[in-house]
C-alpha cells in the first residue's frame, strides 16, 4: 500500500516537473564602495541607466546620476544611517517615477509617493517618470486666458495667464509665499487644480501653509508635495520634477493646473551640494555648470497646450530668494531669463508696511497683457505710468523743494493709489470689486478722502455697490469687453452716490487725458 502511494507521488512530481518551464530572472547586483553625505559610490552595475532607481538593503532607495566606467554615483532618496560599505545593492530596471492621478488631490505626499498625512495610501495609481521631455513647440498654444490671483496690484498691473511662468522674487519675509498661497485660494471656483511644492522648507512653515489651505477648504483642489529641510538633498532635488510630472498628468487630461515651487533657491543649493559631493567642476558661486539647464528643463514643461493636444495648461509660480535685494546674483538672473516675467517684492516697502510689497517698477509680465481682461485694461491702462511718475516725484519732493500745483496733485493722487493697492493677506477681491475700486481711484473719486480713510472707502464700495446696483455689479464681474460707455457712466453715478464726494467728472475718454498726466 505504501509503495503504491509512493509511486503515485513520484509520478505526480515528475508530471509537474515536466509541465514546468524554468524562467531565469537576471538581476544586476553591485557593492557599495563608499558613502559621502548623500552620495553612494557603487561598483558592479555595468548595465544601469541614468536616473534608474537603485535599491539598497533595508529599504532605502536612490537614483543613479553619475555614470563612470568603473563605478556609479547614486544620490540617496531616504535616510540610510545603517548603510555601510560592502553592502549589496541592486538595479531595479525602471526609471525613477511618481504616482499620478485624481486620488492625490487633497493629500500631502513626498516625491516618492509616500503619504505624510493621516489618510491611507492611495491605491491603483499610474506611475509616470519624474523626468519627462517638455511639450514640443507645435503642441503649444498662445497664453490668452487669465489666471486671476485676487490681488489688485497683480491682476491690474502684472497679470498672469494660464500657461505662463511668472517668477516671485524678493528677500526673506517680504511676502513671497503669501502671494502664492493667495493665488491658490483664489482658484476656489475657477476649476484650476493647484500643487504646492515645498522644497527645503522648515516643517513648521509647511504645516502652517497646510493649515491655511485646509481652513480655507482649498485642499479640495490642492495637492501638497513636500521635501523638508531635514530630508536628504537628493529628495529635495527630485521633488519639483515629481510635482511637475503630477501636473502634466492633469494637463494631459485637458485640465488647468497651477504649480508653486517654494522655493528654487533651496533647490539650487541642494543640487550644488550633490554636485560638489560628486566632484563635478564648480563654476560661479560654486554652482555646477549645468545649473541653468537644471531649472530650464523644469520650467519649460509649463505651458498651454493646443486643443488638439489636450488643451490643458500648467502655470508655474517659482519662488526665488534674494540677498539684500540683489536680483543680479547668479540664480536670480538665471530664473529671470527663463521665466515670462517676475513679481518683485521690495524689502523697503515691506518694512514701511505696504503689503503686498510689490515693486511695480521692477515687476513685469511679458505675456500677461494679452491675457488681461478688457475691463482691467480700460481701468488700469495709465495706472502703471502714473504710479511710476508719483514714485519719482515723491523722491524729489523729499528735498523740500517748493512744488507746483500740478506736481502736488500727482503726489496726492499717488498716495491714494498706493494706499488702494494695499491688501491684507488672504483678503481676496473678485473681478467686480477690483475694477470698481481701481476705477474709483483713477477717476479721482477718492481725491477728497484723507489717505487714512482710503481703506474704509474701499470697504464701503465693496459692500454697497452690489446692493445699490446689482446688474452693474454683475456686468463688471462678467467683464468680457464692456465697450458701452453707458456702463462706465452708470459706474460713475453709482460711485458718486456711494462716496458722496467730488470727482473729476466727464466720460472715461475725457478723463483719460487727465489721469495720464495728473493721476
Amino acid at each position: 500500500m505504501l509503495e503504491e502511494i509512493f509511486s503515485q507521488s513520484i509520478k505526480a512530481v515528475d508530471k509537474a516537473l515536466a509541465q514546468r518551464t524554468p524562467v531565469m530572472h537576471v538581476r544586476e547586483a553591485g557593492t557599495v564602495k563608499s558613502i559621502t553625505g548623500s552620495i553612494v559610490r557603487v561598483s558592479g552595475l555595468p548595465g544601469i541607466g541614468a536616473e534608474e532607481l537603485v535599491q539598497f538593503p533595508g529599504g532605502p532607495s536612490g537614483m543613479a546620476i553619475d555614470l563612470d566606467e568603473s563605478e556609479t554615483g547614486v544620490i540617496l532618496l531616504d535616510n540610510s544611517d545603517q548603510l555601510k560599505a560592502g553592502d549589496e545593492v541592486s538595479a531595479s530596471g525602471r526609471m525613477l517615477d511618481v504616482p499620478v492621478g485624481d486620488a492625490l488631490i487633497g493629500r500631502v505626499i513626498t516625491a516618492t509617493g509616500k503619504t505624510l498625512d493621516e489618510g491611507l495610501p492611495p491605491e491603483k495609481l499610474e506611475r509616470w517618470p519624474v523626468e519627462r521631455d517638455a511639450p514640443a513647440i507645435m503642441d503649444r498654444a498662445a497664453v490668452t486666458i487669465p489666471l486671476l490671483t485676487g490681488i489688485k496690484v497683480v491682476d491690474a498691473l502684472i497679470p498672469v495667464g494660464r500657461g505662463q511662468r511668472e517668477l516671485i522674487i524678493g528677500d526673506r519675509q517680504t511676502g513671497k509665499t503669501a502671494i502664492a498661497i493667495s493665488t491658490i485660494l483664489n482658484q476656489q471656483d475657477n476649476g484650476v487644480i493647484c500643487i504646492y511644492c515645498a522644497i527645503g522648507q522648515r516643517s513648521t512653515a509647511v504645516a502652517r501653509v497646510i493649515d491655511t489651505l485646509r481652513s480655507s477648504k482649498a485642499m479640495n483642489y490642492t495637492l501638497v508635495m513636500v521635501a523638508s529641510g531635514e530630508d536628504p538633498p537628493g529628495l529635495q532635488y527630485i521633488t519639483p520634477y515629481a510635482a511637475m510630472t503630477v501636473a502634466e498628468h492633469f494637463m494631459a487630461a485637458g485640465r488647468d493646473v497651477l504649480v508653486v515651487f517654494d522655493d528654487l533657491t533651496r533647490h539650487a543649493r541642494a543640487y550644488r551640494e550633490l554636485s560638489l559631493l560628486l566632484r563635478r567642476p564648480p563654476g560661479r558661486e560654486a554652482y555646477p555648470g549645468d545649473i541653468f539647464y537644471t531649472h530650464s528643463r523644469l520650467l519649460e514643461r509649463a505651458t498651454h497646450l493646443r486643443p488638439e493636444s489636450g488643451g490643458g495648461s500648467i502655470t508655474a509660480l517659482p519662488i526665488i530668494e534674494t540677498q539684500s535685494g540683489d536680483i543680479s546674483a547668479y540664480i536670480p538672473t538665471n530664473l529671470i531669463s527663463i521665466t515670462d516675467g517676475q513679481i518683485y517684492l521690495s524689502s523697503m516697502l515691506s518694512r514701511r508696511g505696504f503689503m503686498p510689497a510689490v515693486d511695480v517698477g521692477k515687476s513685469v509680465s511679458r505675456v500677461g497683457g494679452k491675457t488681461q481682461l478688457p475691463a482691467y485694461r480700460k481701468v488700469s491702462g495709465d495706472l502703471r505710468l502714473s504710479y511710476a511718475q508719483f514714485q519719482e516725484l515723491e523722491t524729489f519732493s523729499r528735498f523740500g523743494t517748493r512744488l507746483d500745483e500740478n506736481t502736488r496733485k500727482i503726489i496726492e493722487r499717488g498716495h491714494r493709489v498706493r494706499e488702494i493697492l494695499k491688501q491684507d493677506e488672504n483678503n481676496l477681491l473678485n473681478v467686480a470689486e477690483q475694477i470698481a475700486v481701481l476705477y474709483a481711484v483713477t477717476r479721482g473719486f477718492l481725491d477728497a478722502i484723507p489717505v487714512a480713510d482710503i481703506a474704509a472707502a474701499q470697504t464701503t464700495i465693496q459692500n454697497e455697490l452690489p446692493v445699490l446696483d446689482g446688474k452693474l455689479y454683475k456686468a463688471l464681474g462678467e467683464n468680457i469687453a464692456i465697450p458701452d460707455r453707458a456702463v462706465w457712466k452708470q459706474l460713475d453715478a453709482a460711485l458718486g452716490k456711494i462716496l458722496r464726494g467730488p470727482h473729476n467728472g466727464g466720460s472715461p475718454d475725457e478723463v483719460k487725458g487727465k489721469t495720464s498726466t495728473s493721476a
